[in-house]
């Protein structure tokens, strides 16, 4: 079963990671200093829920989780990524997208768009690599 989990900076400076589907019996959240860390508490929770429920005789659903990201915690996970590259291939000015993924900026749609038709490539270019 497929688990979409929202992967997002707080106005505090954390992150939190939730899952959207609803469940009869439980829900998954995560927090955490980073975005990984956030992701790793909810992965915890979820291991912790299915050993009670296997105790109670019961069973929740395998999850895959497929995860969406607001920018900040993007490039806070995948650190690696160099923000002013990623924004020249998108067609963003490097400037402004360092003030997205900083929080002094909010970018719309479109350059959400831009972003992640960007994101695509890479992972194609990825693929299509090997040493």
């Amino acid at each position: 079963m497929i688990a979409n989990v929202i992967v997002e900076t707080a106005s505090d400076g954390y992150y939190s990671c939730y899952v959207e589907e609803e469940f009869k019996d439980f829900a998954l959240f995560g927090y955490g200093n980073s975005a990984e860390e956030a992701k790793a508490d909810m992965l915890a929770s979820y291991k912790e829920i299915a050993d009670i429920k296997k105790k109670e005789g019961k069973q929740i659903p395998d999850l895959e989780f497929v995860y969406h990201y607001d920018m900040q915690s993007f490039f806070n996970y995948f650190n690696f990524l160099n923000v002013s590259k990623v924004a020249e291939r998108a067609g963003i000015n490097p400037s402004l997208m360092r003030k997205y993924t900083s929080g002094v900026a909010k970018a719309g749609q479109k350059q959400y768009e831009k972003l992640s038709a960007a994101v695509k490539q890479f992972s194609n270019e990825l693929q299509a690599a090997s040493f």
